[in-house]
């Protein structure tokens, strides 16, 4: 995992994008399309067409980076383009990361009665 600094916020980019594009690419991606400065230490999510991709750019203070995930089962769910920008938290970035809808996560540990 990312090691995260509180207060960061988490901008998902709805629809699909190149993944072809580099850190330059997705930088400028991120200025136009989501008017945002990619430099501002914020994280950027981006997903391929196909669903099973996505990068992670971030600038950590001294230059940008970038990770990529590919799933290798299901994929990744994401939010429609009319949703337009969507900011999560950084828990449900941890859950998007693993495959898990963090839209509504399921807990899958229930305690029993003791007795």
């Amino acid at each position: 995992m990312i090691p995260v600094p509180t207060g960061v916020r988490v901008w998902l980019a709805t629809g699909h994008t190149d993944m072809r594009k580099g850190s330059g690419g997705l930088s400028l991606l991120v200025q136009e399309t989501l008017q945002r400065d990619p430099h501002s230490g914020n994280l950027f999510v981006f997903r391929g067409r196909r669903g099973d991709l996505i990068k992670v750019l971030w600038y950590d203070g001294q230059g940008l980076c970038l990770f990529s995930k590919r799933i290798d089962r299901g994929r990744f769910l994401w939010p429609s383009p009319a949703d337009g920008t969507v900011a999560i938290s950084t828990a449900q970035l941890g859950y998007l990361l693993e495959g898990i809808d963090w839209r509504n996560p399921q807990q899958t540990w229930r305690p029993t009665a003791a007795g």
